[in-house]
């Protein structure tokens, strides 16, 4: 693995767990870390349960003993790092987004399919037993046809003017800002429940122009007792509609900038028949409205996710003993050790990955057109 903060723990946790939930033919053995300090790296590797440390991930593609790579750095790396995996016919996970740019995510894209290695992207939260069962639901027509998806992605960790200018805040080091950090998240789930994106119109906005440097970062949090100022080129929000190619609307938003909202990723599906809603920060839960409920009864229900009927739910716990956001990524490193068994790529993969980047792509050129964008516009070459 290379990278080592906050998704790499989170990536080495599922790792580390994963036997213990499911029986899979394939199982991960966290063969070595790399990260640039060494330090920092041997500590990490350490504390998260890997054999060895490597201060340069290129060592990691040269080794033997070493046959997935899974890349959790920041945006600006992936490429490169990705890239040469595949060309040293390393399987790969990734962390989202796929890229900095189109361009870039075009690139790994080609280098998996020329290679032929097994590929997948980490857009965990298709990963939750109320995720899937909604997809279940959907799939089964409960909902009918589908007219209106409204997602929200709010968060507020930035909403200080003094809080320093970590990675997530640069364009050459994270491509967007709130638009491909977390917008992309809906967006996956908008392709993965609803259906392909036809065309969008969007718009973004940074309200906080300058930060202080960074001295100290990790995960979400950084420190800072610099005088230096440097430019915001990204933007802390980004609002756009969609209409998808079967037919139904979008309205979707991504904010740093929601007061009170720490990991607020919440969807709502409307259908012909009936309406399902769900809020990360009750992922367990899934509501759900059904419009041939008797008259007098209508109204949503609450479904708790927990029951063997529920998938991924039977590997755990007792109905009603929820699980967390660590087990998103336990259930998406699952479907990777069986793709590696059978010798396919599970979905999310680079398949999933590039068309996310077309439509992030798609929604940049919308707002500085200030006009709708059709995503196929974005569509570099044939798929390989």
């Amino acid at each position: 693995m290379v990278g080592y903060k906050f998704m790499g723990k989170a990536h080495s946790h599922a790792y580390r767990d994963l036997p213990f939930y499911f029986d899979c033919e394939t199982e991960p053995v966290l063969q070595a870390l790399a990260g640039r300090d060494e330090e920092g790296v041997k500590a990490a590797a350490e504390k998260m349960g890997w054999l060895s440390y490597e201060t340069d991930w290129r060592r990691l593609i040269e080794r033997d003993d070493i046959d997935l790579i899974d890349i959790v750095t920041p945006n600006n790396t992936h490429a490169e790092i990705a890239i040469a995996a595949a060309e040293a016919g390393k399987h790969i996970l990734c962390e989202k987004p796929l890229a900095l740019t189109n361009e870039q995510a075009q690139r790994m894209y080609n280098a998996v399919k020329k290679n032929n290695v097994i590929h997948m992207i980490c857009y965990n939260y298709r990963f939750s037993p109320a995720m899937q069962f909604a997809k279940k639901l959907i799939e089964e027509g409960r909902l009918g046809k589908i007219y209106h998806m409204r997602a929200t992605y709010l968060q507020d960790w930035i909403m200080d003017p003094k809080f320093p200018l970590v990675w997530r805040l640069t364009k050459e080091v994270t491509g967007s800002g709130a638009l491909g950090d977390i917008a992309a998240h809906s967006i996956d789930l908008a392709r993965y429940l609803v259906g392909e994106f036809d065309e969008v119109t969007g718009m973004m906005e940074t309200f906080i122009k300058e930060r202080p440097v960074a001295e100290v970062s990790g995960g979400l949090s950084a420190k800072s007792d610099s005088s230096v100022m440097k430019e915001v080129d990204v933007d802390d929000a980004s609002a756009f509609l969609v209409r998808f190619e079967n037919g139904a609307m979008g309205v979707f938003e991504a904010s740093r900038f929601a007061g009170g909202n720490r990991n607020g990723n919440r969807f709502e599906i409307n259908g012909s028949k009936g309406s399902i809603r769900w809020d990360m920060e009750s992922m367990n839960n899934l509501e759900v409205y059904f419009a041939d409920d008797e008259a007098g009864l209508q109204g949503y229900r609450n479904i708790t996710c927990t029951e063997e009927q529920h998938p991924f739910a039977d590997a755990y716990w007792p109905a009603g003993h929820i699980i967390g956001y660590e087990h998103t990524f336990i259930n998406l490193m699952t479907e990777l050790m069986k793709g590696l068994s059978e010798g396919y790529s599970p979905s999310p993969n680079f398949d999933d990955g590039i068309k996310n980047q077309e439509i992030l792509a798609a929604i940049e050129k919308s707002v500085e057109t200030r006009g709708w964008v059709k995503v196929e516009q974005m569509k570099l070459v044939e798929n390989v």
